[in-house]
Formats: C-alpha cells, structure tokens, sequence
C-alpha cells in the first residue's frame, strides 16, 4: 500500500491532450471498504483481490491492525486479513476521523464480541451525513448505544438478536452495517427498504462466502440467516463504476479514443449510458469492454416534451452520486442547457465555484441545483480539491481546459483514484504530481 501523500502534494495540469489508449479499471473502492470490515466476522482469514491501492483503503487496512488482526500483503492488490488475533474492540486512532468507512467495523465488532467503542468517523464534506440509520438498525438488532461528543460506545451484552428491520432512509453504508451485524445475530433478520447497489451485493456475495445464507441480493428486502460461527473465504473485488463513469466522460470531453476494460458494463452503466446519453455522451460495448470513440459532437439531448433537460441523481439503480460532479464537468462542454439535480447531499454542488473561475457559465440555483449552459472555453486556474469526487472533476477540467491548472489538496482525489496522475500520463495527459 502506497504511503498517504503529502498534504501538500499537488497536480499541475496543462490540458489540450486528447485522453486516449486502454485502460484497465481499479477495485472498486465502495465495495473494498466495507468488504475489508467484514473480515472480521468470521474466525478465519479472508483472502481478497483487486484491492484498490488508495487512501481509504489504506486507512482501513491499518485500523484492522490496529484492533489486532494480522494483515498480511500477498502481492499487488491482494491482501490477507486474519481476524482470530483481534485484541481489542477500541478504536482511539486519529486515522478513524479520516474516513466515514471506519464506522463500518460497528456492525462486525459488535456482532462478534458484543462491544465496539469508535472515533466520530471522517470523509467528504458534502453537508450533514448523519449516521442515524445505522445506529437505529444496531439499536433494533439489540445495541446499547452511547453517543459522546468524540466517540460512540457500543455495548451487545446479551448478544445481538434478529429483528425485522425498516430502515429511515435507504443509506448504503446503514445497509451495509446492518448487513454484517445480522450475519452474526441469533435468528432470522429482515431488512427493509435496503441499499441495493453493486457494492452492497459484492459485500453480501462475500458474507455469503463466509457462511450465512442471505435472500434477496440485489434487491430492497434482505432476509439473513444469523449463524454464529462464520469461517473464511476468498474473494475477488469488482471494477470500479464511478472510476469507469470518470474515464468514459474524461475521453469525450477531451476527444480521445479509449478502451475500458472488463467494466461489467451491462450490470453497472446502464444508468450512467441514460444520464450521460443526456449530455451527448456515447460509447460501445465490446463484450465486457467499453469504447469510447474520439471525437464525440457532445450536444444537450432535448426533452421529448419539451423544457430545460434535467439529469438528476438517486439511489440505486438511478444515476450514481458519485457521478454528479462529473457530469457537471461534462456538461461545461455540451452545446445546450441542462439543469443538473443532485438530490442525495446537501453541498455537494458548492464546489462549482471553481468551474465558474475557470470560465463555465453556470447558476448554482441553490445546495441542490445547478443550471450550465455550454459549450464553454475552459481557462486554466490555480484550483483546490475538496472531495473525492468534485476533485476528479476538475481534473478533468484542468485536462480539457486551455493554459496551465495546478490543483492543491489533492489529498482527496487520491483517497478514490489509484495512481492516478501515472495512468493519466500513460493515456496522454500532460500531468505532473509535485510535492
């Protein structure tokens, strides 16, 4: 695992280059996370492959050892997570605070050992990600939960017990935690409107593996089988979307000819080819490949009924999150207007400050709403990076942007991309990494 880069760290930009060549996905990051805290439900290693070599996963892989499992490095990508040697169900690390995903290991720890006692967990800050839903999932499993202004100790002392469960609002990482808490309850556990994205089927693929049968993957109702001794597994982590949606959106906007391989684009782009479709955006599918032809003529595909086009987002199979300041990027270099909607945070869109610097003619219309009007001549600016997401933005913004842009904080990009001012280069992007 790479060393986390020096906060200082920077990338200078000089764009113009058409993006092109083949490239070959990472491990999906969202499916890493919670997939490397499920190791510790059973008694056994757990072998997996194509783990993203990024900051979060990083972090994660030290808090494990941390609590006392053995982590072992098997090769490029492939680790071995031993949990019969946790120590400890505390966690008193810094580290905790820098990612959200450390809250993922409430659902093991308390499952397993009845206590776990963890940091305010950190990430992005993209408004109020309350974890009330996970907490309310423990609490019906049979947690006793004590929220303190740095901490939340959590106590199971007659062990965690099935229940059918509705949770508030459809949170991805509260399905998730629910998920490994009910692998390890007594008894048949129901959850109701669940997450359901891809990286929530990985996770149960392999809590599956482990020993406990789980009904309904894939879909808003889970019903799990409680078995209290679980074992270990192996298993392979899948492509990752968001980083395959902002390489396909990158090649077109910058005129470049790219080849993504093995994307499992028909379980995974559907929506992505609908709201990208939307900005003018298309590419073919070559078995499990992704082409995206150069030269793409991006024009704002006009409503059937009439109106400004909206591309909005939502939970899964809806257009992904994570793709939102993306596309917004993207739209910079559409001829028309589109209204784009991001429903799921609260300031996610604060960032286009930044873009609108750069020469974009966009009204933010509140936290929600932003309407671009393109095609617009992108200048080169000095830029910081603000979360995982908005970060690769503008790098894709510096990259089709006229001039020189150096992007500070880059910190945050690479907490979700791997390597990734190499492989920019290695498809043509005139992009140096400075410390």
């Amino acid at each position: 695992m790479n060393a986390a880069p020096d906060d200082g760290a920077t990338y200078v930009i000089r764009g113009g280059n058409p993006i092109s060549g083949t490239l070959k996905p990472g491990g999906n990051k969202n499916a890493a996370l919670p997939m490397l805290a499920a190791t510790l439900l059973g008694g056994q290693p757990v072998s997996l492959e194509n783990v993203p070599d990024i900051r979060d996963v990083g972090v994660m892989l030290r808090l494990l050892g941390e609590l006392g499992a053995t982590v072992t490095a098997l090769g490029p990508g492939h680790w071995s997570i031993d949990p019969s040697t946790v120590s400890t169900q505390t966690l008193t690390s810094n580290l905790a605070g820098e990612i959200r995903a450390s809250f993922l290991l409430a659902g093991p720890l308390l499952g397993r050992w009845g206590r776990a006692v963890l940091p305010r967990p950190g990430g992005d800050r993209i408004g109020r990600r309350p974890l009330d839903t996970h907490l309310h999932a423990l609490i019906e499993l049979g947690a006793e939960i004590e929220i303190l202004p740095d901490r939340y100790v959590m106590k199971a002392p007659r062990g965690l017990s099935g229940a059918d469960i509705f949770l508030h609002e459809m949170s991805v990482m509260g399905t998730e935690n629910a998920i490994m808490a009910a692998a390890l309850a007594q008894g048949k556990t129901t959850i109701r409107n669940a997450a359901s994205e891809p990286h929530v089927q990985e996770l149960c693929s392999l809590v599956e593996s482990l020993g406990c049968p789980i009904q309904g993957i894939g879909t808003n109702r889970l019903e799990i089988e409680g078995i209290r001794d679980l074992g270990g597994a192996t298993a392979v982590i899948g492509p990752d979307p968001i980083e395959v949606g902002s390489f396909i959106g990158l090649a077109a906007v910058t005129g470049g000819h790219l080849r993504i391989l093995n994307t499992m684009s028909n379980h995974h782009h559907r929506m992505t080819r609908i709201g990208f479709g939307r900005l003018g955006i298309h590419w073919e599918d070559d078995g499990d490949d992704i082409v995206v032809p150069a030269g793409q003529n991006l024009e704002i595909r006009e409503d059937l009924t009439g109106g400004i086009p909206k591309l909005d987002d939502g939970p899964w199979p809806a257009f992904p999150p994570d793709l939102t300041s993306i596309a917004v990027v993207l739209a910079t270099q559409a001829r028309g207007t589109i209204l784009i909607h991001e429903k799921m945070f609260e300031s996610r869109l604060f960032w286009v400050d930044r873009l609108i610097s750069m020469g974009a003619n966009i009204v933010l219309c509140d936290p929600h709403r932003a309407v671009v009007v393109g095609p617009a001549r992108l200048q080169g600016q000095d830029l910081a990076s603000p979360d995982i997401r908005a970060g690769m933005a503008l790098v894709i913004a510096a990259l089709c942007a006229e001039g020189e842009s150096t992007i500070h904080n880059i910190k945050q990009v690479e907490r979700g991309y791997e390597n990734l001012h190499q492989r920019l280069r290695s498809l043509g992007a005139d992009v140096e990494r400075t410390t």
